[in-house]
């Protein structure tokens, strides 16, 4: 599926996020585990952000200035309900210009529905969004080799894909980025969730990497 075939599945679907029903502490333990590698609170983006606004207020509440972004038109329209003063993108984070680099980026349910051909670009690309010791959290899906799938979810076809978990330690690391975690938080099932971080430009020339910060 293309980015704007996935918009259209999730402007159908954003009502799930954004009811009485959805658990809104969904993703919330991972991510604050993962705010507990950050050691400066300034700005931070939400990317694939959706309607619920859950992970937004979390990280307002921990003092960020916050921005968001999505595919999803339907899913903006019910996110700006919950943060009508914050700044949204409408926008495919594969093209997308970052406007700056962020202290912490949440990318939660959201890469694996970029085409596998361009997922590890689009994670490298986020990388160099992160300010020096800036902190990522994202999820992938647990695999080993290079995955793909469509579904249905609430009746509506879903994209799903997934570069394995070698290919991603591999990029984070190109990237100048170390894995601080990495759990598999779901098990049985294949989610997995990983945070990493930032490395300062002389840790980064210790290692030979020649990546902007």
């Amino acid at each position: 599926m293309t980015p704007e075939q996935t918009a259209i599945t999730y402007d159908a679907i954003a009502r799930h996020w954004d009811c009485p029903e959805f658990d809104r502490t969904s993703g919330i333990w991972q991510h604050e585990l993962a705010l507990q590698f950050v050691s400066r609170f300034g700005e931070a983006l939400d990317i694939g952000c959706g309607s619920s606004g859950r992970i937004i207020h979390l990280l307002l509440g921990r003092g960020f200035r916050v921005e968001g972004v999505d595919v999803s038109q339907e899913m903006l329209r019910r996110a700006l309900r919950h943060h009508p003063y914050l700044r949204f993108h409408r926008a495919d984070v594969c093209s997308w210009a970052f406007p700056r680099q962020y202290d912490f980026i949440s990318a939660w349910d959201s890469l694996w529905h970029i085409p596998l051909h361009r997922q590890l670009d689009a994670l490298r690309k986020i990388c160099g969004g992160l300010a020096s010791g800036g902190v990522l959290i994202f999820t992938t899906s647990g695999v080993e080799q290079a995955d793909e799938i469509t579904h249905s979810r609430f009746g509506q076809p879903l994209y799903h894909a997934a570069p394995g978990i070698p290919a991603v330690l591999r990029v984070l690391a190109e990237s100048g980025c170390a894995c601080r975690h990495l759990e598999y938080d779901q098990y049985p099932e294949k989610h997995v969730f990983v945070v990493a971080q930032k490395l300062r430009h002389d840790v980064q020339a210790e290692w030979g990497l020649d990546q902007d910060a």
